[in-house]
């Protein structure tokens, strides 16, 4: 059923204008996330501290998620060497389902495995994609639910912002 609510979000987000406005985080702190990667490696927020990191949560089934992808790869080529990290945390799909769903699309940035959907909750996410910029003092500072072209000078500049 969740996955039935977020697909139909997905939907309706497709269906919405794609350019959207960044807006400043006002939810509070920033919520814990620790998570394994897809390589079954454990992986904290914390451990990426003095870098800008997006936290973008996504599924395979979500339209807008894989539309976006392509231009998050191109954003992490623009940010070659800069202090910059992407974390793709999908929300509760298995890892056979998110390894078949990369052999079709490939990307370079890394996967967090959110399969009981703890992050989801402690993020207050309900739509998908949504996406955090947190600033290299580990605070989110921007959020987004729907997709975007992320390499689009709007979104660039305001991750380069960011970066120390």
């Amino acid at each position: 059923m969740k996955k039935l609510i977020l697909f139909i979000s997905c939907l309706f987000l497709l269906t919405s204008a794609q350019a959207q406005d960044l807006k400043a985080w006002k939810g509070g702190p920033t919520p814990p996330l620790a998570l394994n990667g897809l390589n079954g490696k454990p992986l904290k927020l914390e451990d990426y501290r003095g870098k800008v990191v997006m936290v973008q949560f996504w599924a395979t089934y979500c339209p807008p998620c894989l539309k976006e992808m392509p231009s998050m790869m191109r954003l992490q080529a623009k940010l070659a060497g800069k202090p910059f990290v992407i974390l793709a945390v999908n929300m509760g799909e298995t890892e056979k389902e998110v390894k078949d769903f990369l052999v079709k699309v490939n990307v370079d940035f890394t996967i967090l495995m959110d399969s009981d959907g703890m992050a989801l909750s402690a993020w207050k996410v309900f739509v998908a994609p949504s996406t955090f910029l947190v600033d290299p003092k580990g605070n989110i500072r921007y959020a987004l639910q729907g997709g975007a072209e992320w390499d689009a000078p709007e979104y660039l500049q305001k991750i380069v912002e960011l970066l120390p």
